[in-house]
């Protein structure tokens, strides 16, 4: 029988969501590519336990989350009712709709019919009455960007969500996507842009300067840069490695002698810090507090907790950043 951890509380810093009342921690827990059936059950109990036992309050999910899709709602709603069925008013638990799912023309993209089916779906494999967020995964060229949201606001007005977000949303697509849900009373509540040290899009783009001006919150995906932001890749491409598999999210041609060599230099700049690359990386993300949480993949509790001592130093000088820039930008 799982106990949570009297101190949960006592260190993990909570950021309120752009201008709703809800507070973020800023580290959430991404059950991505760690909570399938390829995983150990007992590794996959002791990453969840271990992360709200720290203060990690929010497991953000999305229907195609497995391998195979599907299969880490599944597993969170085995783990809801084993281990977290006391804590649920504690947790923020978020879902995605967007890529693909089931076969024919309904089982992907932004349809009304496919979006609250999916989330259907979803709520089902979790046990759940409802998620606190729910997301449009991604924007549909082909269908009316009111369709969209407006399926997101029936799922607040039918009580299956509590909050809605969108992910990989231009600028200008996050504006209207705000603006329609303003005019249909459900508030934009966050936006899950990738973003890290060697991917400034959201900056580059003006992402997050929209999102200041709306008072949207922000969560970024891949702060670590698919591992390469962490001590896997200072000596190259070691074995076991998502490089060395060439996965589609990383591949080995990535992994220049060049970067190789930054990542080096940026390990420098962590050490003076006192932190280990992959908590420098995450300290940058959350510097200045424009964005409200960087969500960490974990395959195991110890890199769990490798991640959760960022939040030990968020602060940088004008000197760090500078150095920062000067090798990522070289």
């Amino acid at each position: 029988m799982y106990t949570a951890h009297p101190d949960r509380y006592a260190d993990m810093p909570y950021r309120r969501t752009g201008r709703s009342g809800l507070k973020l921690p800023a580290l959430s827990l991404g059950l991505w590519h760690n909570f399938g059936p390829d995983r150990p059950v007992e590794t996959q109990r002791a990453i969840l336990r271990r992360a709200f036992d720290l203060g990690v309050t929010h497991f953000d999910l999305a229907n195609n989350y497995g391998p195979p899709p599907g299969a880490a709602e599944s597993a969170l709603g085995e783990f809801l009712r084993s281990d977290f069925a006391a804590y649920r008013d504690e947790l923020v638990i978020s879902t995605k709709a967007g890529y693909l799912m089931w076969p024919g023309p309904y089982g992907e993209w932004g349809s009304r019919k496919y979006v609250l089916s999916s989330l259907d779906q979803s709520l089902k494999r979790m046990g759940l009455d409802y998620v606190d967020i729910f997301y449009s995964h991604r924007p549909d060229p082909e269908t009316p960007l009111e369709e969209t949201m407006g399926a997101l606001h029936s799922a607040v007005q039918q009580g299956k969500a509590l909050y809605v977000g969108i992910s990989n949303y231009s600028a200008e697509q996050t504006r209207e996507a705000a603006r329609i849900l303003g005019e249909l009373g459900t508030p934009l509540l966050i936006h899950q842009p990738r973003y890290s040290m060697l991917d400034r899009r959201p900056e580059d783009e003006g992402l997050l300067d929209a999102l200041d001006e709306l008072q949207v919150g922000s969560i970024v995906f891949s702060p670590l840069e698919q591992g390469l932001l962490s001590a896997r890749y200072l000596d190259g491409i070691p074995e076991g490695s998502r490089a060395a598999s060439d996965s589609p999210f990383l591949n080995s041609d990535a992994v220049t002698e060049e970067l190789v060599g930054r990542l080096r230099d940026l390990n420098d700049i962590a050490k003076s810090r006192g932190q280990t690359l992959a908590q420098m990386a995450l300290a940058w993300v959350l510097r200045g507090g424009r964005v409200t949480s960087a969500l960490v993949g974990a395959s195991s509790p110890q890199q769990l907790e490798d991640s959760v001592g960022a939040i030990g130093n968020l602060d940088f000088d004008a000197d760090e950043l500078a150095r920062i820039d000067a090798i990522v930008k070289q």
